[in-house]
């Protein structure tokens, strides 16, 4: 038996969450997809998340919601996020804070779990990932798929991460950067890896932003708020195949669908 999970890239804004909401039922379909995990830190509005646009997001097509660090953009979804079911927030953020940082989603055809978790170098100060995510892994049932959303800035710390990781998990891919790498293949002991999924937003832009205000604050070093872009957007991330009775990934492949091509 094979099942093939999607894992999409970052989702920024409302032209992320309506490519998404018009693309995945037709990528399900054509490529046999089981299940899908998304990251929608930046689904609202460019910086974080709402209840009420998890639960969009959910009906659009997903199955899991990973994070990241911009989880508390939204000032009200502290107190939202504990009742939104198969969401994760990154499992190293310190224990006081609401949410979870790992989950257990169940389909009618098979069960996995989701990890999130967050890089250190160059990002805002948080707990270690490694040692976070070794404590989730030994409290998720041994006999169920991992799939875990490491969101880092260093890409030598996302591959150290995933060598780290090998064999543990079905699947660990990147998000933060909203640059879809190139670099997908099988970890020696059955982990698919890809650095970075990419982005699910609009692509004319500064990964994701109107380019104006990103382009004053290079020129300038002046603080700019920085908008979600409009106009065309891409829709991008990674196919998991895997075996569930063995949890070891077969393939890894990555997909663009762009607006306009």
């Amino acid at each position: 038996m094979t099942v093939k999970m999607l894992m999409v890239g970052d989702m920024v804004g409302s032209p992320g969450r309506k490519i998404f909401a018009r693309e995945v039922k037709r990528l399900k379909a054509e490529h046999a997809i089981d299940a899908c995990i998304v990251n929608a830190e930046n689904a609202a509005a460019g910086s974080g998340l709402t209840a009420a646009l998890a639960k969009e997001i959910f009906e659009a097509g997903a199955d899991a919601i990973t994070l990241g660090d911009h989880t508390w953009g939204q000032k009200e979804f502290a107190g939202q996020i504990g009742e939104v079911e198969n969401l994760v927030r990154p499992c190293n953020f310190p224990a006081e804070c609401p949410g979870k940082g790992w989950c257990v989603v169940t389909l009618p055809t098979f069960r996995f779990a989701v990890v999130n978790a967050q890089g250190r170098t160059f990002m805002n100060p948080c707990d270690c990932p490694f040692k976070a995510t070794e404590k989730a892994l030994a409290a998720i049932p041994k006999d169920i798929s991992v799939f875990i959303d490491f969101h880092a800035e260093a890409t030598s710390e996302k591959i150290t991460f995933a060598h780290y990781f090998d064999g543990r998990a079905t699947a660990i891919c990147g998000t933060h950067t909203h640059v879809q790498t190139s670099d997908a293949f099988l970890l020696p002991k059955g982990t698919a890896y890809l650095t970075d999924l990419g982005m699910t937003g609009p692509y004319l832009s500064s990964i994701g932003r109107k380019l104006e205000p990103v382009t004053k604050r290079f020129l300038t070093g002046m603080p700019s708020r920085f908008d979600v872009a409009e106009g065309p957007a891409t829709f991008e991330g990674a196919i998991i195949t895997f075996d569930p009775s063995t949890r070891k990934a077969s393939a890894i492949e990555t997909f663009r669908v762009r607006d306009g091509l």
